[in-house]
This record gives structure tokens, sequence and C-alpha cells, in this order.
């Protein structure tokens, strides 16, 4: 199978909510009239009810309720509340198959997505766009669980012998999982900046020019999968791919010695996992 024949399962890829795409279009405009997405937003009850939740969450510590999604915008800005309806209106589209920790792959790309918004600030990348493709980076991943769940079963046999995830799919499929997400990101008219991101970031280098973002999701990742394993800061530092920061012009001095900061960080996207 090639990647375009796994596309013409339109019937199992998932569909986003029409504002959720307008919201996407958005990164490629230079003028947004806010209030009307706002208001667009507002028409879809069950998408404004996990905005606003994740809005009035600690994590934004806004000093008073926010009850609007005009509110949202207002007290947060209206690229904090194009990510909180990204998220919401993506995570809630992609339904999970059996067996799979859809809990727990949702968290890890919230916390990717954290620390490559916390690591662009040493970067010349947007954070906002850091954040959107760290959340979306292992997408296809997920679509290869759903749309091929046979071949799921011996790629996790694989990765649990030793093998890394994007060099088996290679190997079985033809195509990684980076590749299936950077599909479907084109097919949702993410921007290319992300697009490349997503399709790059299991090996930066092997693209020339090296994509800022595919750099950057690639070292928190790195740093994630580090925290989760118990690393100290010390062995972050020591095996950091250094070649990587370097590519894509990351102040990594800086931003090794604040790495303390990028324990615990939240996204702030949690509570979308709440049942």
């Amino acid at each position: 199978m090639n990647l375009s024949a796994l596309f013409e399962q339109t019937h199992n890829l998932p569909n986003i909510p029409k504002v959720v795409q307008e919201l996407i279009d958005t990164f490629n405009q230079e003028d947004v009239n806010v209030d009307a997405i706002a208001g667009k937003i507002s028409l879809d009850p069950v998408l404004t009810a996990k905005v606003l939740r994740l809005a009035n969450s600690a994590h934004y510590g806004v000093s008073r309720s926010i009850s609007t999604t005009t509110d949202a915008s207002v007290l947060l800005g209206f690229a904090t509340l194009r990510t909180l309806v990204l998220a919401s209106g993506i995570t809630g589209a992609m339904k999970s198959p059996e067996g799979f920790d859809r809990k727990g792959f949702w968290r890890n790309n919230f916390a990717v997505a954290a620390l490559a918004k916390w690591m662009a600030t040493y970067t010349k990348v947007n954070t906002d766009m850091a954040f959107t493709c760290g959340m979306l980076h292992s997408i296809g991943e997920l679509l290869i669980h759903i749309l091929l769940p046979i071949e799921s079963k011996k790629i996790a046999a694989a990765v649990l012998a030793g093998g890394k995830l994007h060099q088996v799919e290679n190997s079985i499929l033809g195509f990684n999982y980076g590749e299936v997400g950077a599909e479907l990101a084109t097919r949702w008219k993410f921007p290319d900046e992300i697009i490349e991101g997503i399709r790059t970031h299991c090996d930066p280098l092997s693209s020339d020019p090296v994509s800022p973002l595919g750099g950057l999701v690639h070292l928190a990742v790195f740093v994630q999968d580090a925290h989760i394993n118990g690393s100290s800061d010390s062995e972050i530092i020591e095996k950091f791919p250094m070649d990587i920061a370097t590519a894509i012009k990351m102040d990594t001095q800086q931003a090794l010695e604040d790495l303390k900061q990028t324990e615990g960080i939240e996204s702030g996207m949690d509570a979308l996992l709440e049942d």
C-alpha cells in the first residue's frame, strides 16, 4: 500500500467541524475578523462547552469568569482561543480504535506541544505554530491505527523488540506516521511550515533545508521521552541533539541553562481528556 491508497479510505478519515477548518485557514490570513470567528464557534455547543471549560481552568489564571467565546478571545487573545478550539475540535474528531490508549496518546502530544512552545522562545519560530505542530506531530500514528489495524499490531511488536517507530513503519508500510500526519494536515489546509514540521520531525536533518518546526518538535519529543524515562537534567544535556539545535539556530546554551523550567510543564489541554 502507498500513501495515496491509504487516503482513499475517505469514509474512515476524520472530519473536523467547519469552524475548526476556518480557524486553520486563519494561520495564512493577514486580517482576521475575530468577533465573527468567535460567533461561529459559539454556534457549536459541544465545542463551546469544551473551550470555555479550558479557558476557565487554573492554567490560564484569568481574573474573572469567561462565559462566552468572545470573552475568551478578549481575555486570552485570539491565538490562544484558536489553540483551544483546534485542540478541542481535533481531539473530538479523531476516534480511537479499541485497545488504543487515547488519553496517553493525547497527553503525550500535549506535553510535546508545551515543550515545543517553550523551546520556540529560544529560536525565531512562532510559538503558536510550535504548539500546534507539537500537538499534531504524531496524529499520523493514530490514523495508522484506525486505518491499518492488522499492520499496527506488527509495527507495535517490532517497536517492542527495540525498533524505532518511524523506521519500522517505513520497513513494513513503505511510509511513516510523520508522512501520514503531514498528508492529513495538508488536507486540513494547515500552513506549509506546520505540514513540513510534522513530515520531517522524526529525522529533521534528512531534509534540506531543515524545517525549523521539524527540528523543534524533534527536540521537544527528545525532552519529553527523557522526562518519561526519569532522566536527570545533566543526562538530558549530555545527550541533547546539538546538531539539530544548531541547524534550527537555537540559543542552546540558554535553553539548556533554563531546562529546569520544563519539569512538569503543562499545556493546559489535559481537561479535554476527562470523560
